[in-house]
């Protein structure tokens, strides 16, 4: 698996309010295994997707949790012409099942797994006011059960303490019709912080299906656009390697940093095109 180095004296320290696009530095590192199996929560979502499919393309085993397996598609970002065709694979175990539900969560479990990836999704309306708390907390329960410690959550920019990253438009969102939302997104947050797990909160910024840049920028300033693909790279790493030098943080990343974004609601945003 190839790792990359994020670092830069400017992100690590957050002394600017943007960095420009950097071009990925690939590196040889230590991980928590070298071919790993990954637990992924919310499978059938764009992300997971992306997560799912680039572990399996890296020679890791998956096993996924999601209310509707038959959803889970090879995705559009780095699936070229597979895209949307079902995703499957001998090395992936696909789980039928609800996060809220302890025992559903626990079945994943019930495989050796060495890291695990939260990107779990969905309207409040469909699937609750605190789905994305109750869930983690479930996730979070059954990884001290079994010894599991690493684990990347997939957030959103404008949660926890990064609301001023967030640009004014998605800001007066965050505050009227994505109120529940984020008021779940930060108790997650609040419960993952205060887990004792080797976290990292991911806080991308405005998601796009586009194929992957190879550029991840971790920034303190408002954030721009990143593909889900990218995202999904950085969780992966975030789990697999021993040192990955966002544990214990909560970067907010995207491809293109410091320019501004509205969120996009499209169907073409969301690969429904």
């Amino acid at each position: 698996m190839k790792i990359c180095s994020f670092l830069s004296a400017a992100a690590i320290l957050g002394a600017t309010t943007a960095f420009a696009p950097v071009q990925q530095q690939h590196r040889a590192a230590s991980s928590t295994a070298l071919d790993a199996t990954i637990a992924v929560f919310g499978a059938s979502g764009l992300t997971a997707q992306e997560c799912i499919y680039q572990a399996l393309k890296d020679g890791d085993s998956v096993v996924g949790l999601t209310r509707n397996p038959s959803n889970c598609k090879v995705p559009k970002g780095s699936g070229g012409a597979d895209a949307d065709k079902t995703l499957s694979d001998p090395n992936l175990n696909l789980i039928g099942g609800d996060v809220t539900n302890a025992a559903d969560v626990a079945k994943v479990f019930e495989n050796n797994i060495d890291g695990v990836i939260v990107a779990l999704g969905g309207k409040t309306s469909d699937v609750g006011d605190t789905m994305l708390t109750d869930g983690t907390n479930n996730i979070m329960a059954a990884m001290k059960d079994k010894g599991i410690k690493r684990v990347a959550v997939v957030t959103s920019i404008g949660a926890g303490n990064s609301k001023d990253q967030a640009p004014f438009a998605f800001k007066i969102l965050m505050m009227t019709v994505m109120k529940k939302i984020f008021n779940d997104k930060n108790n997650q947050e609040r419960a993952v912080e205060e887990s004792g797990l080797e976290y990292c909160i991911v806080r991308p910024g405005g998601l796009t299906v586009d194929p992957p840049t190879g550029v991840i920028n971790v920034i303190d300033g408002e954030a721009g656009s990143i593909p889900r693909a990218d995202v999904a790279q950085f969780c992966l790493e975030a789990v697999k390697d021993a040192d990955f030098p966002y544990v214990g943080k909560t970067p907010c990343i995207s491809s293109v940093g410091g320019t501004s974004w509205v969120k996009d609601r499209s169907k073409a945003a969301r690969g429904e095109m």
